[in-house]
């Protein structure tokens, strides 16, 4: 099957529109499904997320918990030299994302008014890491490491195994590096049903972070909405990169790009934007090419629908519909893109150059791979040390400054019509002169 170009400025409105539509997230049973999951397990507990292994993930036994002497004991058994690996990768991850450590700080508003925003590591962290046919090593880093940065007290980390002792020695080392405290076989809804509300084995967490299938993605979303359930770090849907390139980019650097995000999973899309259609011809010739030598055919077979090759009339154009599309990775292979950085307004992380592949970021650059995904970039960002932390704000205000502010509270509040609040503020001011005369 060979790999159709088309033309942008040719299509009418409604195939533009069908071209760049995102494969189905979901379907429509999906959330009554979900909800009836994360009922059990609020019911039942661990007796309920055994049974769901079971059935789902293929658990052998009855054990659930992975001890963390266990753990580290797995985590011996990595070898040198991805150790070596994980450990770079965590230096350059640890450097970026110590810089976006949030400061406290206090500000005088008004003389003997003092505001002040202080910053601290939630006390209870769920990390999900998707199982599946490849160990996400880069996942464990790319969430573990900002939270043990920002000072997270306890992390807890699930992910779907057959045993307890199936543990990937680099997920182990990986966790162990972060600062996890405890590991769980568990996957799909009822990982993220039992860290959200908690278990007699698996501890409660304020918020839940990492990908996962459409199962994993409805769950977080329910229990984000339910007020005794936990925050999330973001929605999302299949992963995703868009790649704008002109007549000097490579194409068989386009084509690996393209293939590096769609054997993620058969739901993923690839988009190619380029001003030149000789240049997507040759990579539809290296797609070809590369296919026939990649390992994950599988979800290639699949995946490769959703690979569009599209030919616009200049960059400026490409940018604008990168815009629109609000793609979780972005590609720039074209001269000169410094110039129009500016321009670029909704992407999850941006990869500039041919030397930037997105696999850098996924691994080692040292910004983070957990990204919006099916267009929530427009109002999303990646995930960064502040998401870890959480902000409570402080005002101390002396007689002067009530004096010096009072009023003005009074005013908006009599505007409003509530009586009340500006009585609060009327009492304490008419306390004060009485003291003073």
């Amino acid at each position: 099957m060979s790999f159709k170009i088309s033309l942008w400025n040719s299509l009418s409105h409604d195939e533009q529109v069908k071209l760049l539509v995102r494969p189905v997230a979901s379907n429509e049973n999906l959330s009554s499904q979900v909800s009836k999951l994360i009922r059990k397990v609020q019911q039942e507990g661990d007796r309920a997320l055994v049974e769901l292994s079971k059935k789902f993930d293929g658990l052998v036994g009855e054990s659930i918990v992975c001890d963390l002497e266990q753990v580290k004991s797995i985590a011996k058994q990595i070898d040198d030299d991805i150790k070596l690996a994980i450990d770079e990768a965590y230096e350059r991850i640890e450097k970026f994302h110590a810089q976006a450590k949030p400061r406290d700080f206090t500000q005088e508003t008004a003389p003997g008014v003092e505001c002040t925003t202080r910053y601290q590591g939630y006390g209870s962290i769920g990390l999900y890491i998707p199982g599946g046919s490849a160990p996400l090593i880069s996942t464990v880093l790319m969430t573990g490491a900002p939270a043990n940065i920002a000072g997270v007290k306890d992390l807890t980390l699930c992910t779907p195994l057959k045993s307890v002792d199936d543990l990937n020695p680099g997920i182990a080392y990986a966790a162990i590096k972060c600062g996890v405290k405890y590991v769980f076989a568990l996957g799909g809804a009822q990982a993220i049903a039992a860290m959200a509300y908690g278990t007699e084995l698996v501890p409660r967490a304020q918020k839940i972070f990492g990908p996962g299938n459409a199962w994993v993605t409805e769950a977080k979303q329910q229990v984000a909405f339910d007020p005794k359930g936990a925050a999330i770090d973001m929605p999302a849907g299949p992963s995703e990169v868009m790649l704008i390139a002109d007549s000097n980019a490579n194409p068989e650097f386009i084509a690996l790009d393209l293939l590096a995000q769609s054997e993620h999973g058969p739901d993923s899309q690839a988009i190619v934007l380029a001003t030149s259609e000789k240049l997507l011809e040759q990579v539809s010739i290296e797609l070809e090419k590369a296919l026939k030598t990649l390992t994950r055919q599988e979800i290639l077979k699949e995946s490769r629908k959703n690979i569009r090759l599209v030919v616009v009339n200049s960059i400026e154009q490409a940018i604008d519909l990168s815009n629109e599309y609000a793609p979780e990775h972005l590609i720039l292979q074209f001269d000169e893109a410094d110039a129009l950085l500016d321009k670029i307004k909704n992407s999850g992380s941006v990869f500039i150059g041919a030397w930037a592949p997105e696999s850098l970021g996924d691994y080692c650059s040292g910004t983070n791979h957990v990204l919006p995904t099916y267009g929530f970039a427009r109002s999303y960002n990646g995930l960064s040390t502040s998401d870890f932390m959480q902000k409570i704000t402080f005002q101390k205000v002396s007689a002067q400054g009530i004096q010096n502010i009072g009023p003005c509270a009074m005013v908006l509040a009599d505007a409003e019509g509530l009586d009340a609040h500006k009585r609060a503020v009327e009492v304490r001011l008419q306390n004060i002169e009485r003291e003073e005369a």
